[in-house]
This record gives C-alpha cells, structure tokens and sequence, in this order.
C-alpha cells in the first residue's frame, strides 16, 4: 500500500535551522572592522593598503577552489576555515568598493537577498513552483540589463571547461542542441578525427584549434550526461595521482626509482595497481 501522508497535527514542521544568530551578526560585524583596519591608510596593513579589484580577484577564484577542494575530500573539519577564506575575499572586495564610494558590504546582501526571494515566488509568496522558472527569472534579469544576446554574460573568467558547458548550455535553451548524448559521441569522434588529421601537419594553431573543439565537445557531452565536466577532470587527476604514487612506492619497495627503469617497468607497474583496485589480485 502507498505510504498515506501524516496529519500536520501529529507531525509539526521543526522550526528552521538558520546561522542568523546575534553571534554571527557580530562574528560579522567583527570580520567587516578587521578589513577596515586593515585597509586603513595610515595604520593599515602596507600589502592590504596597495592592492585593487584587479590584484584580489585571483585570490577569489583559488578560494573557491580550495572550498570545492575541501568538500571533494570531505574535510568537513577544514572547511570552515575554507569558507573564510572565500569569504573575507567579498569583505576585501566591499572595503574596496566602499572606500571609492561605490557599494558596500549592505549592498550586496540586500541584492542578493533580493535576486533569492525575486527567485523563489514558490517559497516567498502563494505562487507555485514551475518548470524553468530559475531560468525563466534569470533571462528577464538578463533583459533588465540590456543583455539580449543568448551568449551574453557567460563569464569570460569561469574555468575553460565550465564555461563551454554553461555555453552549450546556453545555447540549448534556444534549441541549438543534439537530441541526446549518443548524438554528441559521434561529434566527439568527428573532433578527434580532425584532429588526428592535423597531427601530421605540425601546425600548432591547427592542432589547438582542433584539440579545443574536441574539448569543447566534451564538455558539452558532459552536459548532456548531466556531469559537470571540472568535476570529471578533477576526479581524473586524483586517481591519476592515486594511482602513479601507489606505482611509484611498489617500485620503492624493490629497490626501484622512477629514474632507473624504462616506461614499459612503468606500465607493468602501473596495470598491477589498477588489477589491485578492481580486487583482481
């Protein structure tokens, strides 16, 4: 039988969880007078003093990596200080903004308070919730802005594989797309033959030219197969990294270095501990 639905009398809502507590309005508060001081011109921080928008968006982008580091790892004891990290970088960024008289830290809660409750009429008033209204809102804030185009702020900065995802993505909405992931596989193979046909060539535009529409591609088939193609890659490094130190240790433990045997040592090594991980030895 199908599970019938409990009365609100016998089961109350718990009361929300939130961190909007008075001791993180003042952990807050506290963090947005640190900056002040850093930044101030005569008994501030020399380093803090000198840098702009431009010096300290790099910083932001490795913050946020370090977050999604953090979390891929599961290092729920680490990420706390992670996400201070990441967030000092937008109390750096209001300071700055304050200070030439622009915006300040107020202002970009209340927007982005504003953006989540403009986003979510299903959770903030009696409307109910529909297919695509994210995306829906999302274009007319577009629209709001004077940006029409389908392409238009994609960011130029996101990582390369992510911003070709969000681009095909883009394009999706409009039709622009193959019907289905099989689809997108013989494209890849397309891609790859091409450029194959150019490895002969040595013509190193070609091949990046090629090599980036195979990129490309890929990205857009991890769109298709609902994956986030960072995340492939990063998982991709991690094991290729797992795996080249466990090769590199089984050769340690024969008295072996890397320096000292040929790629074939290194293959066989290297098939050992994939066996190893599949439990077939």
């Amino acid at each position: 039988m199908p599970d019938t639905p409990t009365s609100p009398a016998t089961s109350p809502i718990p009361p929300m969880a939130t961190t909007n507590t008075p001791e993180a309005r003042q952990a807050l508060g506290r963090l947005l007078d640190i900056m002040a001081r850093l930044r101030d011109p005569v008994t501030g921080c020399p380093w803090d003093r000198e840098q702009d928008f431009a010096t300290i968006a790099p910083y932001a982008i490795e913050e946020a990596y370090e977050v999604a580091d953090t979390i891929a790892r599961q290092d729920w004891d680490s990420l706390p200080d992670e996400l201070g990290d990441l967030l000092l970088q937008v109390v750096y960024h209001a300071q700055m903004a304050a200070e030439a008289g622009m915006f300040d830290f107020a202002t970009i809660a209340r927007m982005i308070g504003d953006k989540m409750v403009r986003r979510h009429p299903h959770v903030f008033s009696n409307a109910t919730l529909a297919q695509g209204q994210w995306e829906d809102g999302k274009e007319r804030e577009r629209a709001a802005r004077d940006r029409r185009g389908t392409l238009d702020d994609v960011p130029v900065g996101l990582p390369a594989l992510l911003r070709a995802r969000k681009l095909s993505a883009r394009a999706a909405r409009v039709g622009f797309d193959w019907d289905n992931a099989a689809d997108v596989m013989d494209k890849v193979d397309e891609e790859v033959a091409e450029l194959k046909a150019e490895l002969d060539s040595g013509d190193r535009a070609r091949m990046q030219d090629e090599l980036g529409d195979v990129l490309f591609t890929l990205a857009t088939l991890a769109r298709k197969l609902d994956l986030d193609p960072e995340a492939c890659l990063r998982q991709a490094n991690a094991k290729f990294t797992r795996r080249f130190t466990e090769m590199e240790h089984d050769l340690a433990d024969r008295g072996l270095a890397l320096r000292d045997v040929d790629v074939g040592v290194m293959e066989e090594g290297w098939q050992v501990v994939k066996r190893r991980e599949r439990g077939e030895i």
